[in-house]
């Protein structure tokens, strides 16, 4: 790199190289996400029994698979009442893929599962996944989508549901039974 005293650079040249302090009257004004109330540290204050469990698609497709009653696992899972909750933009896409995921739309028709409206545009689950679990830090995520995974991990205070093992497992939960040893 050129030295700035270097007789090869002219008088105008070097004025605009040298870096110039910033103005305090042009400051940046950044918006960050404000943190919730209901977290201590990373300890989620909201979270506790009867536990709101948010359910995605491919999570009732592979309970089918493995042949695992949804509400009976989570609650052997958890050791306390959990309530399963389904939004519109789920519902939408289990009747999106047909015939073949029929026994899941009945599962998921199930009067103990409770709906959720969703006041949104569109019907892409994983995305409303998301944006109610930012907004609302009550819910555990109930996925087996690796990529819905990554976008609610980065959500602070969200545990996680999968299935591993022919059962049901959680990571991100204080104190759960099903939480795999780090």
């Amino acid at each position: 790199m050129i030295n700035l005293k270097d007789t090869r650079i002219k008088k105008k040249d070097r004025e605009n190289r040298k870096k110039k302090k910033a103005d305090p009257q042009n400051l940046k004004i950044r918006e960050v996400p404000k943190a919730s109330s209901a977290l201590f540290f990373k300890y989620n204050t909201q979270l506790g029994p009867p536990y709101h469990v948010l359910i995605d698609t491919n999570f009732i497709n592979f309970s089918i698979k493995n042949k695992l009653d949804i509400i009976q696992s989570m609650m052997d899972c958890l050791y306390a009442k959990c309530i399963p909750y389904i939004t519109d933009c789920v519902m939408a896409e289990l009747e999106k893929l047909g015939s073949k995921y029929r026994i899941a739309l009945r599962i998921a028709k199930d009067p103990r599962f409770e709906r959720l409206p969703c006041m949104h545009k569109g019907t892409y689950a994983d995305d409303c996944l998301v944006k109610r679990v930012t907004e609302h830090k009550c819910y555990i995520v109930a996925t087996c989508d690796k990529d819905l995974k990554r976008r609610i991990r980065k959500v602070p205070g969200v545990p996680i549901m999968y299935l591993q093992q022919h059962k049901f497992s959680i990571e991100r939960m204080p104190d759960a039974f099903g939480a795999p040893r780090t």
